[in-house]
C-alpha cells in the first residue's frame, strides 16, 4: 500500500465499541519472545484493542495510528502514549523501543517504508511483530449466514485485504524469523455485538455506499430470526503471528 487511505475515521466510534480485544495469551507471548520489556511501539494501534493490553508487560507503550478519530476513541491508560502518525513515518528516536507490533494493521502499510521505519526505530535484538486474523468463525447456522455475507462482500473489500487473506504470507522480513506460537482470539458475544462488528469493516462500509444497505439489513433480520437477543455463542478468530529479529 502506498500513501493513507483512511477507511475507517468515519467508522471510529463502532470499531472502538465492536472490534475484539486479543488475549492475555498474545501479549504474554510478545513478552517473552521480545526479552526487554522497557517500550512497545503499536504501530496502526486503531483505538487501542491492543495497546493497554501491551502495558501489563511492558513499561511504556506508545501506540500510533495516522486516524485521529480512531485515537479519540482509544481507552486511556497511565503507562499508554498515543500519537496521531503513520507507520512509516512515526517521529519515535533510533533504537529506542523494544517491541514493535502491528495487530490487524500491516496490510494498510506502505511494506518497503515501514520496514525501514522499524529498523530505524526498534532496537538491535528488538522483536517486530505482525498479527491478523480472516474471518470470524461462529457455529452453526449464524456461521453459514456470515458466510454467505461474506461472499456478497467480497468485491468491496480494499486492495490490502489481500494479505490479511493470506496471512501475511507476502510481507517478509528483511532479519531472521523467530518461531510464533498458535493463539486463538475469542469472544463471548450478542448478536447485535456480531452485528456492531460486521459494520465496523471497511468492506461493509464501501458496500452499503455502493447501495448495498439493503442486504445489510437483510443479515440482521436473519440473524434475529436464529439467534435471540441476549443469548451469547462464541466467536473465533484464529490468530496469524509472524515474528522477526531485529
Amino acid at each position: 500500500m502506498t500513501g493513507f487511505a483512511d477507511h475507517f475515521s468515519a467508522l471510529a466510534a463502532r470499531y472502538a465499541a465492536y472490534r475484539p480485544h486479543y488475549p492475555p495469551a498474545l501479549v504474554e507471548a510478545l513478552a517473552a519472545a521480545c526479552g526487554d520489556r522497557g517500550v512497545a511501539w503499536d504501530v496502526g494501534c486503531g483505538s487501542g484493542q491492543l495497546s493497554v493490553a501491551l502495558a501489563a508487560r511492558f513499561v511504556r507503550v506508545i501506540a500510533s495510528d495516522p486516524a485521529q478519530a480512531q485515537l479519540d476513541h482509544a481507552e486511556r491508560h497511565p503507562q499508554v502514549e498515543y500519537r496521531c502518525a503513520p507507520a512509516e513515518a512515526s517521529g519515535l528516536a533510533d533504537a529506542s523501543v523494544d517491541l514493535a507490533v502491528a495487530a490487524q494493521s500491516a496490510h494498510w502499510f506502505d511494506w518497503p517504508r515501514f520496514v525501514a521505519e522499524a529498523g530505524r526505530v526498534v532496537r538491535p535484538g528488538g522483536l517486530v511483530a505482525l498479527i491478523t486474523y480472516r474471518n470470524a468463525e461462529v457455529g452453526g447456522d449464524a456461521g453459514a449466514l456470515l458466510l454467505a455475507y461474506y461472499r456478497d462482500i467480497e468485491a468491496y473489500w480494499p486492495n490490502g485485504r489481500v494479505h490479511v487473506k493470506s496471512g501475511y504470507r507476502d510481507l517478509n522480513f528483511p532479519w531472521p524469523e523467530v518461531a510464533a506460537p498458535t493463539i486463538e482470539m475469542t469472544a463471548s458475544w450478542a448478536r447485535h455485538e456480531l452485528f456492531g462488528y460486521i459494520t465496523t469493516w471497511s468492506a461493509t462500509a464501501r458496500f452499503v455506499a455502493a447501495g448495498g444497505a439493503g442486504r445489510l439489513e437483510e443479515l440482521s433480520r436473519q440473524l434475529g430470526a436464529i439467534w435471540p437477543e441476549g443469548e451469547r455463542r462464541l466467536v473465533r478468530w484464529p490468530l496469524t503471528i509472524k515474528l522477526a529479529r531485529r
